[in-house]
């Protein structure tokens, strides 16, 4: 993919930073880069193998997403990953004919648009509904919809309907809609609305009065649209929070770039930490987006859990770093002529993106409930999860999103940081040098002391009142399950570390990174444990230099960026051969 993005550095380059900020400014996606991502078939991404389309895996459609977002959010959401949204309730519970003529409208460039239900906490995206009411021919569907991404120019909508009184779980339908088929006045694409982030994306209302729907436009069953929102969730949750990490790359890169130029005053020693912190926050951030990816293929009964808890805090962790990298890039970071104004697009774009509040709320919704069942059923019970959940070098069955389930399972992440634990007590885990046998110790030490913490949130999980209407809304509970999603990071990435492969690059077989990322959550729950070595940050902070003089990514995979190969033997393998 990034071969064939080009150099973003290059200002002639249609999908280069240069033209990408200058579209924001004119309020568009660039036009250019939509051609690049038509000619190399972009869309076909989206689309199931068996469909005639390239997605098998989760995890590697994640790998390839990252090059679109770490030049533009809003490209990656306008242009095609809304498609996705929209479309994954049709691979899940869609016809035959459904899922063909869907397939054949996104490998051809077209882009399928989603008009969700209603949601408390939500943004605009989220407000207004659509009553769809039986009909003798199908359906006839009413309401207004604002903030629908590209309301103007899709060629097929997934609806979210409401067909059912109050609120219970068969209270809406899918419907997918092909708006050339719509005559006269029953569909209005209202005027495009202004947005403050994602500023390039097509935000316009949809107002349809009294709109014949056909019968064979139902997507499953009548009813079953809060299923499939529930199991397409799953997906978009876990891919938007990886993906994410790739606009977080490119602030990194900046921010390395500006001190080693001293731009704004050379490396310091204040510099050096908070880089060397932001890149392992990355690293640890991927681990749990990786195995959260991977359980959607391997444990479609309890992917939801781990789905849940990355979306909830991964963006919350990015949007911290970048706070922390504003500080090393000073005013250059809010220039809108670089790469280094990207970081002021990103704020703007973060939220716009169903990143803020809405996401929060909906992830608790998700967990809160399900955590004193799995204090009394999973934690301690369930077995450490196999090798394959991290080793993203190992091939996975396709994605079946129809087999997900929405609620139940086992925690696997849980269960992960347990058996990494013992894995570390019996001298588990890679060993560089001995060099590192400080840091080795103290990993063990915040290992021990994650356990711990775990230990005291089964205890006041298990004393919670099971099925209390109070549960979900409750302060306290809401606290717990974030410090629950520290934790369930911590075995992603204990995990990751403890089953790293022979041919593991030094840098990450070293405890370094792992070491200031996990001593930063442990911050972050206000457990006491030894400060990391200042020799853990200069060997973190030494790998970002080297890798942005290296052309590679601040990934697990040390991908390269530039289309110039970057990554050495054994440290990196790309999506496609992964």
């Amino acid at each position: 993919m990034n071969r064939g993005l080009g150099d973003p550095d290059d200002a002639a380059n249609p999908v280069g930073f240069a033209a990408l900020l200058a579209a924001d400014e004119r309020l568009e996606l660039s036009a250019g880069a939509e051609r690049r991502l038509d000619a190399i078939g972009f869309g076909a991404e989206f689309v199931p193998v068996a469909l005639g389309g390239r997605l098998a895996r989760a995890d590697v459609l994640a790998r390839v997403l990252r090059p679109v977002f770490r030049r533009d959010v809003a490209l990656g959401f306008g242009y095609g990953i809304t498609s996705l949204f929209a479309a994954s309730a049709v691979w899940a519970g869609g016809s035959p004919g459904q899922r063909a003529r869907l397939a054949d409208l996104m490998c051809a460039g077209g882009r399928t648009g989603i008009v969700h239900h209603s949601l408390a906490h939500g943004n605009t995206m989220w407000q207004g509904e659509l009553v769809a009411r039986p009909d003798a021919r199908g359906f006839v569907v009413s309401g207004r919809k604002d903030g629908v991404v590209n309301a103007e120019r899709a060629g097929a909508f997934v609806l979210y309907a409401r067909t059912g009184q109050g609120r219970g779980p068969a209270s809406h339908s899918v419907l997918l809609l092909e708006p050339d088929a719509v005559t006269g006045e029953a569909l209005r694409v209202l005027p495009r609305q202004p947005s403050t982030g994602m500023r390039g994306c097509r935000f316009a209302g949809m107002e349809f009065a009294d709109c014949p729907v056909p019968a064979d436009a139902l997507v499953g069953e009548p009813g079953q649209g809060m299923q499939l929102a529930l199991r397409t969730f799953q997906l978009n949750r876990s891919l938007v929070s990886s993906v994410l990490l790739g606009a977080a790359d490119t602030v990194l890169r900046a921010a390395v770039r500006t001190v080693l130029t001293g731009r704004e005053g050379g490396a310091g020693r204040r510099q050096r930490s908070v880089l060397a912190a932001v890149f392992a926050d990355l690293l640890l951030c991927d681990t749990m987006a990786s195995a959260v990816l991977r359980s959607l293929h391997l444990f479609p009964d309890s992917a939801h859990l781990g789905a849940a808890a990355v979306k909830y805090l991964v963006p919350d962790l990015v949007r911290e770093d970048l706070e922390e990298l504003g500080t090393v890039l000073g005013a250059s970071g809010y220039r809108r002529d670089s790469v280094h104004g990207f970081l002021q697009k990103l704020l703007r774009d973060l939220p716009a993106a169903g990143l803020g509040h809405m996401g929060t709320a909906a992830c608790q919704a998700v967990l809160i409930p399900q955590l004193p069942l799995l204090a009394r059923r999973s934690w301690g019970v369930t077995e450490d999860p196999p090798d394959l959940l991290f080793a993203s070098r190992q091939s996975l069955a396709p994605l079946a999103l129809e087999s997900l389930a929405v609620a139940g399972g086992e925690d696997r992440l849980v269960a992960a940081l347990l058996g990494a634990v013992r894995r570390l007590r019996d001298g588990g885990g890679p060993h560089p040098g001995q060099a590192n046998n400080g840091t080795r110790a103290l990993l063990c030490t915040i290992a021990e002391a994650f356990a711990a913490e775990l230990a005291e949130l089964r205890d006041s999980f298990r004393a919670a009142v099971l099925d209390s209407p109070t549960l979900a809304a409750s302060a306290q509970w809401a606290a717990l399950m974030d410090r629950y999603t520290m934790v369930a990071a911590a075995g992603a990435a204990l995990g990751h570390w403890v089953r790293l492969e022979e041919d593991t690059h030094p840098f990450l077989a070293d405890p370094a990174w792992l070491v200031l990322s996990l001593g930063r959550l442990a911050g972050r729950l206000g457990l006491r444990l030894p400060d990391a070595p200042p020799d853990c940050v200069e060997r973190v902070y030494g790998e970002a230099v080297a890798r942005l003089r290296t052309g590679r990514g601040y990934d697990l995979h040390g991908t390269a960026i530039d289309g110039s190969g970057g990554a050495p033997d054994g440290h990196a393998r790309t999506a496609r051969a992964a």
